[in-house]
């Protein structure tokens, strides 16, 4: 995508596909119309190395490379007390993924199961998410490790984590 240029126009779809974007033997596609029934308010951009699907980890690591939430000036107060969490969940828009597959192949291995029995980035609703640990937060720029998705995805939420029985994640 260049500067000023809208995420998921046709176009950028086009330009964008990568071996992991073609349709598999045994998966499965559906008609799902234009997605205009919700909208999402980016919060910033990720910063990562990894400049394509195909360069990016299947998982994200906590010793990975520390990788960047760049997040909007307006919401830079919304970051206060953030850094007193040692892991935090960041919800990122895969904006390069399809949309219309109901049935996927993972590593085209001949198995076939649901996309929603999967973590894979082809969803309906393409919303990604990530466990990290925050590493520092500088002039609203929230530094972490443990992050799987392409430079320049678009950010949508940073929480902190919870453990389940209420306490701080440690």
């Amino acid at each position: 995508l260049g500067p000023g240029e809208p995420c998921g126009s046709a176009r950028d779809f086009a330009v964008r596909m990568s071996s992991r974007d073609e349709i598999r033997r045994g998966e499965r596609t559906v008609d799902a119309g234009a997605a205009d029934d919700a909208r999402v308010r980016f919060i910033g951009e990720i910063r990562t190395p990894w400049p394509d699907r195909d360069a990016c980890p299947r998982q994200g690591s906590y010793d990975g490379p520390e990788c960047r939430l760049v997040v909007a000036p307006i919401w830079h107060p919304a970051l206060e007390g953030l850094e007193a969490n040692e892991k935090i969940e960041v919800l990122y828009w895969l904006d390069r993924s399809r949309r219309d597959l109901v049935a996927q192949s993972p590593g085209n291995d001949g198995r076939t199961v649901g996309t929603f029995a999967l973590r894979s980035p082809n969803r309906p609703n393409p919303i990604g998410t990530s466990l990290v640990r925050l590493v520092g937060i500088k002039d609203g720029v929230v530094t972490v490790r443990g992050l799987d998705c392409v430079d320049g995805t678009p950010l949508l939420d940073i929480k902190p984590h919870r453990c389940p029985h209420g306490g701080k994640a440690g």
